[in-house]
């Protein structure tokens, strides 16, 4: 088991998925004309998430949603040890003339995000897009993207890494900083 500092225990984690829910659903109403799309694997965790808060809140179940494969856009495919293992995209609408909210688990780099960008253009030229994130690694941006809705803020330099636990998958949600070494 990890340990580290943690960054939002349970209560709080839930807390902050239901902030995102009602901020987005202050900017974005009903969701229509607009479609959200997780980013396969991690994002994919936060955005069922908001996928499904934001249908018992509106009670809207025809919201477009959408799990977005970037594997083979990213600029650093080629140096990962061993066989790629891409997730199947699932995406069964076009994003053309849509609101796009893009939803990913840590913005870092901004690598990631780049990615998504340049894969989601097969589904159609969005209105615009938004970005979504649950925790904001303030520092170390490689690119200039910044998230237009946060859960959490980090400042985090290079040694240290934020992880986020699922109760899906590890028993609980929780997100830790922890050092590298």
């Amino acid at each position: 088991m990890e340990t580290g500092k943690i960054v939002l225990n349970s209560a709080r984690f839930a807390l902050t998925i239901e902030r995102l829910c009602h901020q987005l659903m202050e900017d974005w109403g009903d969701f229509s004309n607009a479609c959200i799309i997780g980013i396969q694997p991690r994002g994919v965790m936060v955005s069922n998430r908001i996928v499904h808060r934001l249908i018992e809140l509106t009670g809207n179940a025809k919201i477009d949603y959408g799990k977005l494969d970037i594997t083979f856009y990213r600029d650093d495919f080629r140096m990962e040890g061993g066989p790629l293992a891409p997730h199947p995209n699932e995406i069964n609408f076009i994003v053309a003339n849509k609101r796009v909210l893009l939803i990913d688990d840590v913005l870092y780099t901004g690598r990631t995000i780049q990615a998504a960008l340049a894969a989601l253009q097969h589904y159609g030229r969005p209105a615009s897009v938004e970005l979504l994130v649950l925790v904001d690694r303030r520092f170390n941006r490689h690119l200039p993207i910044q998230a237009d809705y946060i859960g959490a803020s980090v400042d985090a330099v290079d040694e240290a890494y934020v992880r986020v636990r699922w109760q899906e998958i590890h028993g609980e949600d929780k997100i830790l900083l922890f050092d590298k070494k």
